[in-house]
């Protein structure tokens, strides 16, 4: 009895290992991705930050006829 016990221990612990492993590789995956979309992030904040100069009217415009 005291055999099967721990065989069954065994098969559980190794079953165990294996997940760990699995889901180490997804975390590492997803970290992959989150590096990529935050750099991604941060290129779309500098755009955003640069936009209202490129869209500032200048003073050289003349003004609508409506004035």
């Amino acid at each position: 009895m005291e055999k099967k016990r721990l065989t069954e221990l065994e098969i559980r612990v190794t079953f165990q290992e294996k997940l760990i492993e699995e889901l180490n590789e997804v975390l590492i995956k997803q970290q992959s991705q989150l590096d990529c979309l935050q750099k991604d992030l941060d290129a779309v904040r500098e755009q955003l930050r640069l936009l209202p100069f490129t869209l500032a009217p200048s003073g050289d415009d003349p003004l609508p006829p409506h004035y």
